[in-house]
C-alpha cells in the first residue's frame, strides 16, 4: 500500500531559536545569556549563535552593543543597562529600558501580576516608585516625556530609550528641557503610558513572534488615545 508521507515536523529557526533563548533570559534572570549560554542553550555552536544574534540585530529584535556584538544591550522590553529604571519583581530584579518599556513589563511576564518601577525626577532627582499591574494604572500625577519621535527611533535607539523618562510634573519637564537645550518632545500621564505599554509586547516571550509594521503600529498608538506626527498620525 502507498500514500504520501506527512512531511516532518520543523521546529523553530535557529534565528528564532537564539530570540527565545534571549527573551526567555531576559525574563527567567533579569539579565542577557551570552554567547555560550546561547549556543547551550539552542545547540547551535557559539559562532552560529553569533552569526544569528546579529540577525536578530538587523531586524530590531534586540540591540548589541557596538563595542561587543557579542553582548545584548537590550530586548525591548528588557534591557541590561541602567538607563534610569528598575523594576522588581516577586524575585527578579530587571532594568527597564525605559518608561514605556518599565510598565510593560507586568502586561508581558505571566508570573508577575504586578512590579515595582523605581526611578528618579530627571530635573530635580526626586525619586518615584510605583505598584504598576495589569487591571490599572497607578495612581499619580507625574508625567511621562518621550524625547524621539516615533520615526526617528532606531536613528540611535539606546538614546531614544533613555529619553523615554519618568517627570514629577510638567513644570519638571520644562525645567529639564531649559537645561539641556532640548527640544519638547510628547508629554503623557501615566494612564496614558500605561495603556501605551499594555498590549504593545503581547507575544514576544512566545515562539513564531513578528514585530508591528508602520501600519499597525500607527493603529495601536491611535487606539491608546495617541495623536499627532510624533506618532506619524494625525493631529
Amino acid at each position: 500500500m502507498t500514500g504520501n508521507t506527512p512531511a516532518a515536523p520543523t521546529g523553530p529557526s535557529r534565528t528564532e531559536r537564539v530570540r527565545l533563548a534571549v527573551y526567555q533570559g531576559f525574563a527567567r534572570t533579569g539579565r542577557a545569556p551570552g554567547v555560550p549560554e546561547l549556543a547551550a542553550l539552542t545547540g547551535l555552536a557559539p559562532d552560529e549563535a553569533r552569526q544569528e544574534l546579529r540577525a536578530l540585530h538587523e531586524s530590531h529584535d534586540v540591540v548589541l552593543d557596538p563595542r561587543d556584538h557579542d553582548r545584548v544591550v537590550m530586548a525591548h522590553p528588557f534591557a541590561s543597562v541602567p538607563l534610569g529604571f528598575s523594576v522588581m519583581g516577586a524575585r527578579t530584579l530587571w532594568w527597564g529600558g525605559c518608561a514605556w518599556d518599565s510598565f510593560a513589563l507586568p502586561h508581558l511576564l505571566r508570573d508577575e501580576p504586578d512590579v515595582l518601577v523605581a526611578t528618579r525626577c530627571p530635573a530635580c532627582d526626586t525619586p518615584h516608585a510605583w505598584v504598576v499591574g495589569r487591571d490599572a494604572p497607578p495612581d499619580g500625577g507625574q508625567v511621562a516625556h518621550f524625547l524621539t519621535p516615533m520615526d526617528r527611533v532606531w536613528d540611535d535607539v539606546v538614546h531614544t530609550c533613555g529619553n523615554q523618562r519618568l517627570f514629577c510634573s510638567t513644570d519638571c519637564v520644562e525645567s529639564w528641557l531649559r537645561q539641556t537645550g532640548l527640544r519638547r518632545g510628547h508629554v503623557m500621564d501615566l494612564g496614558t503610558l500605561w495603556r501605551l505599554a499594555g498590549d504593545w509586547y503581547t507575544g514576544r516571550l512566545d515562539p513564531g513572534y513578528t514585530r508591528r509594521d508602520p501600519a499597525s503600529a500607527s493603529a495601536y498608538f491611535a487606539g491608546v488615545g495617541l495623536r499627532g506626527s510624533f506618532w506619524g498620525l494625525p493631529d
